[in-house]
């Protein structure tokens, strides 16, 4: 049995570490700059209950000479660089401090890449409106702009034609102001990068790293609501069994270039008529429950294997074979306050799970970004076209009411 120290939780209500490390039979302690707000959850506080302590920030290395650590997990981007830095003081495996602290500032990124030899999108680092206006002037359509280090696809905003440049000159000083607050006591730090919008489908790939040697688990095909959404409506991940080999050496490459010798990464990706480029590289497990599509796919817990991962060193087993799990979102087509959400009976094997994140009350709006998605609906199997029906006819049959 191990202690974890368990740093923070993705979108701040996706216990799902939790779940794997009393599944595992490991003791853990989490460490939060809010413990309120995760205890004021139904379903989280029971299994924050089976925490060891509740550790603030600052207290980790006391708390290690009390009861020591055997690994430090952190799956949530604001603490990444933190959990780095307390991993080295303590002497356990994870990603190095360095890369971490890159990894945070999307510019940073982009800089060390170039200077590594791959090619990056034209593009700009902005603070104010002033500065914003003069680097898509330069620049020109299409663009994309966004915090540097931001995440989860929030606070994005896509310049694709004239028309969203007079949007832009209107909302200059909101867009340039940025998301104020990312929470968890930490603020942004104002910069912006403006960049190339790439051109082609989007994937998401996900690796996990021991010693810098590097394993994709598969590739996630995503699909997006129509724009000006950043929303993500849903997607496919396959299992890797080497027919991603163009992909994999590309992925590698970018790991190898920002100094990722260990832990998880969740890389996107747009294929372009140049080939693979970069979006962005994500220091930690993949977000939004798609962590539950790859377990779904590969038979095994994903959360299960980063433990592993950080605790023995070891790398998960290669997929055996190619199998797909898929999801699909729901959102609300207008403003309004949610009364409820049902989905119809489903029998089928092929329904891997559905998940209800927006409780009755609460406001809800189209989807801009993927805070605004409401549900979803995940299935599994080997057969691609099969499943994903499924998830679009559950989600398309859902009924969603919006009270007055």
């Amino acid at each position: 049995m191990s202690h974890l120290l368990i740093v923070e939780l993705p979108g701040g209500n996706d216990g799902d570490i939790l779940e794997a490390a009393l599944a595992g039979g490991h003791r853990f302690s989490f460490l939060t700059a809010d413990a309120a707000h995760y205890r004021a959850q139904g379903l989280l506080a029971p299994l924050l209950a089976h925490a060891e302590r509740v550790i603030e920030a600052g207290a980790a290395l006391a708390a290690h000479e009390a009861d020591p650590f055997d690994a430090v997990l952190c799956l949530q981007d604001l603490r990444i660089a933190e959990a780095a830095e307390i991993a080295a003081a303590l002497g356990l495996r994870h990603l190095n401090p360095r890369t971490a602290a890159l990894c945070r500032d999307k510019a940073a990124v982009r800089a060390r890449l170039a200077e590594a030899g791959l090619p990056q999108p034209a593009r700009a680092t902005v603070r104010g409106a002033p500065e914003l206006l003069a680097a898509v002037d330069r620049l020109g359509l299409p663009l994309i702009v966004k915090p540097v280090d931001g995440f989860g696809s929030q606070h994005v905003f896509a310049l694709r034609e004239p028309g969203d440049l007079a949007i832009l000159h209107q909302l200059a000083d909101l867009v340039a102001d940025g998301p104020g607050d990312y929470g968890l006591h930490v603020a942004p730090t104002g910069a912006l990068l403006v960049e190339r919008l790439l051109d082609g489908p989007v994937i998401g790939c996900d690796t996990m790293s021991v010693d810098g040697r590097h394993r994709l688990l598969g590739v996630n095909e995503k699909l997006f609501f129509p724009p000006p959404s950043f929303a993500i409506r849903g997607g496919c991940f396959t299992t890797n069994t080497g027919q991603f080999a163009a992909i994999e050496a590309y992925v590698f490459a970018l790991l190898d270039a920002v100094g990722f010798d260990h832990g998880a990464a969740h890389i996107e990706l747009a294929l372009t008529a140049d080939g693979p480029q970069l979006i962005e590289l994500n220091p930690r497990l993949v977000g939004a429950r798609i962590g539950r599509l790859i377990s779904a796919a590969q038979g095994r817990s994903v959360h299960g294997d980063l433990i592993a991962l950080h605790v023995d060193g070891r790398l998960p087993p290669a997929a055996a074979q190619t199998r797909h799990a898929a999801t699909r979102w729901l959102a609300a087509g207008e403003a309004g306050r949610l009364g409820a959400i049902t989905f119809p009976a489903c029998d089928d094997p092929a329904l891997a799970g559905v998940l209800v994140l927006a409780r009755p009350g609460d406001p809800v709006g189209p989807p801009l970004d993927n805070a605004d998605r409401l549900a979803c609906v995940m299935t599994c199997g080997p057969d691609r076209a099969e499943i994903e029906a499924l998830a679009e006819r559950l989600v398309a049959q859902c009924r969603l009411d919006l009270a007055a």
